[in-house]
């Protein structure tokens, strides 16, 4: 037991920043349950699944610091400090993060704040939620006939981080909107307001690969009025584009057109 404590004191600390997927607990991949199982602390946002959390070493000191819009339970900075004073701890941390850590998920900022303090980073990429929730509700986010490119925005804007709409309702490819529910009606009218066509395809899907999927399907006309009618709510994701059209039913559990 004893050289067991010495050599934990020796240890090096790492930080995983690891993506849990998009909510389908079967969606994780094996190497991001492997880092989980070695954890010794594990930071864990707010959209990572119950029965991911079931996996938890009993062992791990468990941080919740789930962010919401509007609301950020713990501040990044301190985020940054507890993965940053663990590691210097010789501990094995663990930042558990929903979807991918580095689309939209701060881990690009998290690995250079981490790297800049000389501490050992791996990032373990996850599955999109803007792949995986369009796939889940019967849309191939590419489609040979219909479009071969893909782009992927965020529905809110970082502060002096202004998207081209311009360009973006001029492209002839998908477009996916993750985090965008707040600013649905806006963004909508902002494609419109550029010449996007209002007979556009358009679905909104609601937690998406879960159980309580929903999926709304329109136009860029009539998609904000039908989502608003569904009760549609965070988190969400938005897609753009033909290939809406050639959705199957293979995996949409709940969806209005």
């Amino acid at each position: 037991m004893g050289m067991t404590t010495d050599k934990r004191k020796e240890r090096k600390g790492i930080v995983y920043l690891v993506g849990a997927g998009p909510g389908d607990p079967e969606l994780i991949t094996k190497k991001a349950e492997r880092a989980i199982k070695e954890a010794d602390v594990i930071l864990y946002d707010r959209l990572v699944d119950k029965q991911i959390s079931s996996i938890f070493p009993k062992s791990a000191e468990l941080i919740d610091v789930g962010k919401e819009s509007d609301y950020h339970k713990v501040p990044q900075r301190k985020i940054n400090k507890l993965m940053i004073d663990n590691a210097k701890k010789g501990k094995v941390v663990v930042r558990l993060k929903g979807g991918d850590p580095y689309v939209f998920g701060r881990g690009g900022e998290e690995a250079q704040e981490l790297s800049a303090c000389g501490i050992n980073v791996e990032v373990i990429p996850g599955v999109s939620s803007a792949i995986a929730a369009p796939a889940y509700a019967g849309i191939p986010v590419t489609h040979r006939d219909y479009a071969s490119s893909l782009t992927i925005i965020t529905g809110h804007e970082a502060a002096g981080n202004t998207i081209q709409w311009d360009l973006l309702a001029n492209l002839n490819g998908t477009l996916v909107i993750l985090m965008g529910v707040s600013n649905f009606r806006r963004n909508i009218k902002t494609l419109v307001k550029f010449g996007k066509p209002l007979e556009t395809p358009v679905a909104i899907i609601e937690r998406g690969t879960m159980p309580q999927q929903k999926v709304v399907i329109g136009t860029l006309e009539s998609i904000v009025e039908k989502a608003e009618k569904e009760g549609i709510r965070a988190p969400a994701v938005i897609v753009v584009g033909d290939v809406v059209n050639v959705r199957s039913n293979a995996q949409a559990q709940k969806t209005s057109s």
